[in-house]
């Protein structure tokens, strides 16, 4: 049982040291492999195949079509 409070209190320290420094307004936690470009996995998407431009009109139609839903919840027929 005193290893148990022992490592319950660790961890709770770690993660109030960890909300401090996000209060503090330091950079967030970042991965530092360098993201799924370092392993070659930019030109692997099976929406655009590479082309950013086609996975940013995907985002854009995403968006409208999020902000229709957004809209059509907030919207009443009239009978």
């Amino acid at each position: 049982m005193e290893t148990f409070v022992l490592v319950f209190a660790f961890l709770l320290l770690i993660i109030v040291a960890m909300s401090v420094g996000v209060l503090m307004g330091r950079k967030p936690i970042a991965g530092s492999c360098g993201g799924m470009a370092s392993l070659g996995m930019d030109t692997a998407c099976d929406i655009c195949g590479g082309d950013k431009t086609i996975c940013d009109d995907e985002d854009e139609k995403a968006r409208r079509i999020e902000e229709i839903k957004k809209a059509d919840e907030l919207s009443y027929e009239l009978k």
